[in-house]
């Protein structure tokens, strides 16, 4: 009998021509909990793929199992099919009602009733939706979850399906402070039930059952070691510091002159007898930098929804934008050119098959995808802010071939492209490693600092606010606590 459970031993992968896995040896055990953590682009998404069986590989990959066991990767991003059996959803689409009327629930998507009433966990298969804090959420369409819900059933669903080896890509994204705990409470159950676990992760997300621990930088591996071994000085510290010759050279004229760039009286929403926003009133002033937070499906999103033209609610509702009541004769197009907007619906929809350069320059006109021929000041202007942003290497890639935190710089350049006066960033950091949290939020800063834009940002980490916020907007159960 082997001593191992899975063995890699000079694991290379190549993926579009570039080598992203380079002669990668590890050893997993049995009954082992592993944590791997690297930089954006150091190859870990790829090696859950290569395990999972999704990519050609050099080298040997070998198990001792009889037959091939079945690896489950809970990915990043979660697509789901609806009734009409199409995953091709936009994200605006969460916000439209009849929408919602075409998309399975949540006890659909579980269907607990195709699973034994006790796994071989250990875990009753009825008490899974409780134990991820989904139980209150079972007749809601999947359309409408937030990002942390849908990140919960994600991980109720992978516990059902019992595989042989599970695999968590970033599974702290999108989840608040319960989450998190939640999340720790389930990799115990099932690191006590025997099943070999791998969880992809910061370094400073690393699950308090976790046993071991590997580094990537570069497709290499690192370091490989017991956990009790590991000391955070051994992921390197990032050295990245903005170039502020190159962001004070972006700066435009002033365009746009507003006292308030939102107004809410008294706002309302709410999907069947679910009440979202709850009598809902704030103002924020022209430069003014606020953090906006709250628990999983407090309506954060969907707040933002009335703000960036993707949730017709906001005609009936009171809701003032750059001193103008919405539905007085605006246009969706009239409002997305003063708002540079990023969140996790936008980057699970938006069109991969476009490359780095063409998805900046969509922001200059607020459209998925370029359809249009750009001047040469355009062009520049483009190439500049993926320099600034040190992307310009990936101007010609297509988004799909990039880590996920790339493609997360990609889109946070394409909200800052036009330079636009109301910046709204919805948790913004999911996907980033240490390194470009840190260069996000010192460029938010010079943003906000030297071009007088006003900020609504929103995240569950308070290490990942901008430090030039001073406003903040704390929701829970629909209503909002402003200091």
């Amino acid at each position: 009998m082997a001593s191992f459970y899975l063995l890699l031993r000079d694991v290379g992968v190549t993926l579009n021509g570039k080598r992203i896995l380079d002669n990668l040896s590890l050893t997993i055990n049995r009954h082992e909990c592993w944590v791997v953590t690297g930089p954006s682009g150091s190859g870990k998404t790829t090696l859950a793929n290569t395990i999972a069986g999704r990519h050609f590989f050099s080298g040997h990959l070998e198990w001792d199992y009889p037959g091939r066991p079945r690896v489950l990767v809970v990915e990043q991003q979660h697509r789901f099919k609806n009734l009409s059996n199409i995953s091709d959803f936009y994200y605006q689409q969460r916000f439209n009602a009849s929408d919602a009327e075409d998309a399975i629930t949540v006890r659909e998507a579980l269907n607990i009733g195709n699973y034994p009433s006790v796994l071989s966990s250990g875990i009753r298969s009825a008490d899974v939706a409780s134990i991820v804090s989904i139980d209150t959420l079972l007749e809601e369409p999947l359309i409408q979850l937030s990002n942390g819900e849908n990140k919960r059933l994600q991980i109720a669903k992978a516990i059902l399906e019992e595989p042989d080896m599970m695999i968590l890509d970033s599974p702290f994204t999108g989840l608040d402070v319960a989450g998190r705990e939640m999340l720790n409470k389930v990799t115990g159950l099932l690191k006590r039930s025997g099943m070999p676990l791998m969880i992809i992760t910061a370094a400073n997300e690393i699950p308090a059952d976790a046993t071991h621990i590997a580094i990537l930088d570069d497709g290499r591996l690192k370091a490989a070691m017991p956990l009790a071994d590991y000391r955070p000085s051994m992921v390197a510290a990032g050295s990245y510091r903005l170039d502020m010759a190159l962001l004070q050279s972006l700066r435009q004229e002033n365009r746009y002159d507003f006292e308030y760039a939102v107004r809410m009286v008294n706002v309302n929403v709410a999907y069947g007898d679910r009440q979202i926003l709850n009598h809902i009133n704030w103002q924020v002033k022209k430069g003014e930098h606020w953090a906006i937070s709250g628990p999983n499906g407090a309506g954060k999103s969907t707040l933002l929804s009335l703000l960036t033209g993707d949730n017709t609610m906001a005609y009936s509702n009171e809701i003032y934008l750059f001193d103008k009541r919405r539905g007085t004769g605006e246009s969706i197009w009239d409002i997305k050119k003063r708002i540079g907007y990023v969140s996790p619906e936008m980057h699970l929809y938006f069109d991969y098959s476009a490359t780095s350069f063409e998805t900046v320059a969509s922001g200059l006109f607020d459209s998925i995808g370029l359809f249009r021929k750009l001047s040469e000041e355009q062009t520049d202007l483009v190439m500049r802010w993926l320099r600034l942003f040190r992307l310009e290497t990936t101007a010609g890639k297509r988004l799909a071939s990039l880590s996920m935190g790339e493609q997360r710089l990609v889109l946070l350049a394409r909200a800052l492209v036009k330079e636009p006066p109301l910046l709204i960033l919805d948790e913004p950091c999911q996907g980033l490693d240490k390194e470009h949290v840190e260069q996000f939020t010192r460029l938010i800063d010079d943003v906000c600092s030297q071009f007088d834009t006003t900020l609504l940002y929103v995240s569950h980490y308070k290490n990942e606010i901008p430090r030039c916020v001073t406003r903040f907007m704390m929701l829970k159960n629909g209503a909002a606590e402003i200091t």
